[in-house]
């Protein structure tokens, strides 16, 4: 293991997206190069316990039924994240964690939480920080930064489930009074589409905010457009970079859970059939979008662009997107020339490059003596 960086890939978690970040775990252990890092693969279940296991070649979900519990530790003195639960008698001592790289889509992974966990820990970290993490995953928050960076967004309105469940005529009154059919209903903190709806007309939209209703608090309506979905990687931390744009052609009306992962005929087109202009905006709008999370790393950011007018509008931001063989975000960078494994690389050298300018701030203050 001599020189080489020890990378906890942290995979799994209490989501909706548990599956999607098994396979993108799988795609990024399986790239990493073994002669640069020891790689531990270290899941969450679905109950939230967490595992290690001691062979990165391990099947994932069976790691996650029979790896080894670990309790994660915040202590900074303990640079191994990791603590043997006292009842377990480990055959092996745990390895010290040089840092993690999380793929944990969706809430208690994306959303902030573990990004703070790390924090305290004092562990470098592939990705957002606890701010942009969070942001990025509130649907509302987002377009509301997103807005006052005069960033262009679809228009939208936020309800509460509790609302729904009291009031539901008067969330139908302000809907309709607000916004044209058809629309998008989605669960404010979730990602992969899941809980979310396209609804053409009114006999729809009850059902539509039940289901968002079952993933979250709080529930996002925006207007729906006849539009184009374009997707673009951005990768860097205070001066990021575009990757050229691409499009999704989806086996589904629009690109919903089962047109990402389980129904074949969903295209992806790289690069987009855009025009000169279209390419530009589009590349510099996901790197002002990124900045206005302040966020780090990585990030997939999304459009929609009007089939009729051609005009651009900012969809949402994923700080942590996809990693599977198929997916988006890699495959951007390499058809900008970045290979699937050298962007690892790329995000490893950025996570201990973000670590070392945070390590630069104060933290205590001592006040000056009195004269």
């Amino acid at each position: 293991m001599s020189g080489k960086i020890c990378i906890g890939i942290l995979f799994g978690g209490r989501s909706g997206e548990h599956d999607v970040s098994l396979q993108s775990a799988a795609s990024i252990i399986k790239a990493l190069d073994s002669t640069k890092y020891e790689i531990v693969p270290i899941g969450i279940t679905r109950e939230g316990h967490w595992r290690v296991g001691r062979d990165a070649l391990q099947a994932l979900p069976q790691l996650l039924d029979a790896g080894e519990s670990v309790t994660p530790s915040v202590d900074p003195a303990l640079p191994k994240l990791l603590a043997l639960n006292p009842s377990h008698q480990p055959a092996h001592s745990l390895p010290s964690l040089d840092l993690v790289f999380p793929v944990l889509h969706g809430t208690f992974g994306e959303d902030g939480t573990v990004q703070g966990l790390l924090d305290l820990a004092g562990i470098p970290y592939v990705g957002a920080g606890v701010l942009a993490s969070a942001a990025g995953m509130d649907k509302d928050v987002m377009k509301r930064l997103f807005r006052d960076a005069r960033l262009p967004v679809v228009p939208w309105e936020l309800f509460l489930r509790s609302d729904w469940e009291a009031r539901p005529a008067a969330v139908r009154k302000r809907i309709e009074s607000k916004l044209c059919y058809p629309l998008f209903v989605k669960p404010v903190n979730l990602g992969s589409s899941v809980g979310i709806s396209k609804v053409h007309h009114r006999g729809e939209l009850s059902a539509a905010l039940d289901l968002a209703a079952q993933y979250d608090r709080k529930i996002l309506v925006e207007k729906g457009i006849d539009a184009r979905e374009i997707e673009c990687s951005v990768l860097g931390n205070d001066h990021p970079e575009a990757s050229v744009p691409g499009e999704v052609v989806p086996v589904n009306e629009f690109y919903d859970y089962e047109a990402k992962y389980l129904k074949e005929g969903s295209e992806l087109v790289i690069p987009a059939k855009l025009s000169a202009p279209q390419r530009k905006q589009i590349r510099d709008v996901a790197i002002r979008a990124f900045q206005a999370i302040d966020c780090a790393g990585m990030a997939r950011v999304d459009f929609l662009v009007d089939r009729k007018s051609g005009k651009v509008y900012l969809n949402e931001i994923n700080t942590i997107p996809g990693f599977t063989s198929i997916s988006m975000y890699p495959k951007l960078w390499e058809a900008s020339g970045l290979s699937y494994s050298r962007l690892l690389d790329r995000l490893i050298e950025l996570a201990l490059e973000r670590h070392g300018e945070k390590s630069r701030t104060r933290f205590t203050y001592s006040p000056p003596a009195l004269k």
